[in-house]
């Protein structure tokens, strides 16, 4: 059996079709029909159920794919082990983090991690949590930088910071006073939010629960630049990251009086996953970053 099988058979898992499947992997439908048919003798069962109108896998087929896949994250592994340079003048970093750090913690980290490891190419994705935990889970990722809570399972986090949440406004929002806004006040605000699938937003949302008030949303977006430049050049509010003030121009924060509950940032990896020598240099300087500003 060769790798290219396991390919095979996953494009075709993944698109329950036999034509997008050969056009997702560059090979004609012919020859991918012949691969999987090759599969299926030398396992002795059909994988594919191919009667309907879309193809589907058989209970041997899901049974297979399984663990079909966790060989081939394995292989991947191993391939990066065999590239690896452990003096850092070659190799690569995968990482991911929840949209409100790249508004303020993005920029130095990975400024400063090029500036020590030039030969390094790394990619950086902004995802939801728990797109970013089954990216990990699935070995599409080496490191995550996002919330404390319930993980899945085979997730490891490591406590990094505490965040604060802040209600923001633009500089050209009116004053209101020295006190802080009461929770009452905070409820007159027409706010541009986050929208719900994301983390900061859920914590938003049950902030307001504790506190029996209803926000008005007058917007919600899924861009966390976007809100700072509606919230900067606009009437409306927001509830950000407290350094998300500190770091962008335009923005100012208003006290209030009861402020949402800090939440713990943490450093996500799939647990028994294989570092890199890159992975391992990101993942200690993470730890080692003083991250006072952030925290208050």
């Amino acid at each position: 059996m060769l790798l290219r099988h396991i390919r095979y058979l996953l494009a075709v898992a993944e698109h329950c079709n036999f034509t997008r499947a050969a056009e997702a992997l560059h090979v004609s439908q012919p020859t991918l029909s012949q691969q999987i048919k090759q599969l299926e003798e030398s396992l002795g069962a059909p994988l594919f159920d191919r009667s309907g109108r879309s193809v589907r896998l058989t209970d041997a087929g899901q049974a297979y794919v399984v663990y079909a896949r966790r060989a081939l994250q394995d292989l991947q592994a191993a391939k990066r082990a065999i590239h690896d340079v452990q003096d850092l003048s070659r190799g690569s970093l995968r990482l991911a983090l929840t949209p409100t750090f790249t508004a303020y913690l993005t920029g130095p980290l990975l400024s400063r991690f090029n500036q020590q490891y030039p030969g390094i190419d790394l990619s950086l994705e902004e995802m939801t949590q728990d797109r970013l935990e089954a990216a990990l889970a699935e070995d599409r990722l080496d490191l995550g930088i996002a919330f404390a809570g319930e993980h899945l399972a085979d997730i490891h986090s490591q406590p990094l910071f505490t965040e604060t949440l802040s209600l923001m406004v633009g500089l050209h929002y009116p004053q209101q006073g020295q006190q802080p806004l009461s929770a009452s006040a905070l409820a007159r605000h027409s706010l541009v939010l986050l929208s719900a699938d994301f983390a900061t937003r859920q914590h938003i949302d049950l902030y307001c629960r504790q506190q029996g008030i209803a926000p008005r949303i007058a917007i919600e977006a899924n861009s966390v630049s976007g809100i700072v430049e509606i919230v900067r050049r606009g009437p409306l509010a927001t509830l950000l990251p407290s350094a998300i003030a500190r770091e962008q121009p335009g923005l100012r924060a208003l006290a209030l009086q009861s402020p949402p509950a800090p939440r713990s940032v943490v450093l996500l990896e799939r647990r028994g996953a294989y570092r890199s020598a890159a992975c391992q240099a990101f993942r200690q300087m993470l730890l080692d970053q003083d991250y006072g500003a952030a925290s208050h």
